[in-house]
């Protein structure tokens, strides 16, 4: 990829600065309608409701560490003309009506709610980027993914063109006290998707355990991870390279089927070929990089909803974290074929405790019932150096996706950077695409080799799956 330091960076400007488009997304409703209008009555959102116990931990996160950027996001990229800001800013109004979080802010002391906003700025949370040019493209992106959110504001979308007359983007960036992936997730589907509206896996509804069996899961669960997080090998890690603070982002892709094919061939899923890859890809890195990887343990977050229960409000997640068999394996003495197969079964024996009933059915009680306090040290903990070094996340996002009448033809998730992480990494599901994306900072050594080096460990995998 160019150096988009040789480029000069555009600011987000309130107004567009470019020819009308010819074709433009318009919002399903009248050609008179105000981002201020108000949504259909169906969908007006409820009078107040509670954070959870996560969300405040992130809120007091961030009061604790202000030099940190607790948001995430993603990244759609469209084909097709871009529509003026004007217009953008009509269809986000319009679809804000299904999204009632979106439209609200946090009140309240120690037990806050979300209220909603009665007088919401659209504006103030809908920008643009407008790229100089092919060559200026890079510089765009890097500006929508670094741009501060408005003041008071929890979420921010930038409109990214000017690099091609066909083809933009557009940049959903949140805080993670308002979303976690699932409910951006939802957001993506309302916003451009279509199709079905998830895939995400939820315990069902179980009749073989009580009450009593369920607290001693849950219990039990609670102790084994925060007695791991107390105990972990050695001290803090040095620094692998000193931080700018300013993120880039970095894509890659492979068929879908093609993951799924591997996990199935071997009793996993998609996702443990993903981390399998993953580790093959930093065993690679590291020794391109020059940075030592004795250690990489990956906070894996859980989605804990309910079957019932609202995506679009808050967090409902749970970390666990994930040691990746980057060196461990890779230093026997087999071929490179048989090294990409033990990393896939070391993978698949810790994810499979997660994947059960069981387990599941845990996580999703310890995240309803586990008080504030105990949930943000626990948080702390997961995110601690001492404890992990990457951030990875998965989600199935919709079978195709639209603005207007322009379509979209990739994504990327932006997952939350912590400055004292390697970097965070998101597997994508859109269309028929796994699409992986690698967030880090701009001082990482050779952190744009990690798609491609993802993408030849993929192969890697499906060459050893592949039967004789």
């Amino acid at each position: 990829m160019p150096d988009s330091e040789q480029s000069t960076r555009p600011t987000p400007s309130e107004q567009s600065t470019g020819p009308e488009p010819s074709a433009r997304p318009s919002p399903p409703a009248p050609s008179d309608r105000s981002p201020r209008s108000d949504p259909p009555a169906a969908a007006v959102p409820p009078p107040s409701h509670p954070t959870h116990s996560i969300d405040r931990a992130f809120l007091r996160l961030a009061r604790r560490r202000p030099d940190v950027r607790w948001d995430a996001g993603g990244v759609a990229y469209l084909s097709g003309p871009p529509p003026t800001l004007a217009d953008f800013r009509a269809y986000v109004g319009f679809r804000l009506g299904r999204l009632p979080l979106l439209t609200s802010r946090v009140e309240g002391g120690r037990r806050p709610r979300w209220q909603p906003d009665a007088d919401f700025p659209v504006d103030r949370h809908v920008h643009e980027v407008a790229a100089d040019g092919p060559d200026a493209w890079e510089a765009a992106l890097n500006t929508a993914l670094n741009a501060p959110f408005a003041p008071g504001a929890f979420w921010g979308v930038w409109l990214i063109h000017g690099h091609a007359p066909d083809a933009y983007a557009v940049c959903y960036r949140f805080h993670h006290a308002c979303q976690d992936g699932s409910a951006a997730a939802m957001t993506f589907r309302t916003m451009l998707g279509e199709g079905e509206p998830s895939a995400r896996p939820v315990p069902g509804r179980s009749r073989r355990s009580g009450v009593p069996r369920r607290v001693g899961a849950a219990v039990g669960l609670a102790a084994k991870f925060m007695a791991g997080s107390l105990t972990v090998r050695g001290h803090r890690p040095g620094p692998a390279f000193v931080p700018t603070g300013e993120r880039r982002l970095w894509r890659g892709r492979v068929p879908t089927d093609t993951l799924r094919g591997i996990g199935a061939a071997r009793g996993g899923s998609a996702h443990d070929v993903h981390l399998a890859a993953l580790a093959g890809a930093l065993s690679v890195w590291s020794d391109r990089s020059g940075v030592p990887l004795p250690r990489v343990t990956a906070v894996l977050p859980i989605d804990a909803r309910r079957p019932d229960e609202d995506q679009t409000w808050g967090n409902r997640c749970f970390a666990l974290p994930l040691e990746l068999p980057v060196r461990a394996v890779a230093e026997q003495p087999d071929g490179p074929g048989d090294a990409s197969l033990r990393r896939l079964e070391h993978v698949m024996a810790t994810t499979r405790k997660v994947r059960g009933e069981t387990w599941r059915q845990a996580i999703q009680d310890l995240v309803r019932f586990m008080p504030g306090r105990p949930t943000e040290w626990y948080l702390r903990r997961m995110l601690s150096a001492r404890v992990t070094n990457v951030m990875t996340t998965s989600m199935p996002l919709a079978d195709k996706g639209s603005l207007g009448e322009t379509q979209v033809t990739g994504a990327a998730l932006l997952p939350p950077l912590v400055p004292w992480h390697l970097f965070g990494v998101g597997l994508s599901f859109f269309g028929g695409w796994a699409e992986v994306s690698f967030v880090a900072d701009r001082a990482l050594p050779q952190g744009e080799l990690l798609p491609e080096l993802w993408e030849q460990a993929v192969g890697e995998l499906e060459k050893s799956s592949a039967p004789e």
